[in-house]
């Protein structure tokens, strides 16, 4: 069993300008936890190869998929099929999980 620690994990900051901490990532998906301030915006970005969902647990933001914006909140769940273009600004101070299958990689992060 893998058990990680929010409280031991490294903070870094992704391409798209979100600070994350990653609980897990393995060949087949990754988790992880991103913040944003009250007025950051993440770079607009797609994965053409990652499917994500974002689980909002704190804070509220504007979220656009492919030109649908729509305000989002604490216990919204968002579904980002892959190639999607987008986008999430937080009217304040924002946390929220993302699962990413396959896993999060720089490498597969592209902007408009």
């Amino acid at each position: 069993m893998h058990v990680a620690a929010r409280a031991e994990l490294r903070a870094f900051t992704t391409k798209d300008g979100s600070e994350i901490r990653e609980f897990h990532h393995t060949a087949a998906q990754s988790l992880a936890e991103a913040s944003l301030a009250a007025g950051q915006t993440t770079q607009r970005h797609q994965h053409r190869e990652t499917e994500e969902i974002y689980m909002l647990l704190d804070g509220e933001g504007e979220l656009e998929v492919d030109g649908e914006t729509r305000n989002v909140g604490a216990g919204d769940a968002i579904l980002i099929p892959a190639g999607a273009w987008h986008q999430i600004t937080a009217t304040a101070p924002l946390r929220f999980l993302c699962c990413c299958a396959p896993p999060y990689s720089d490498e597969d992060t592209f902007f408009a």
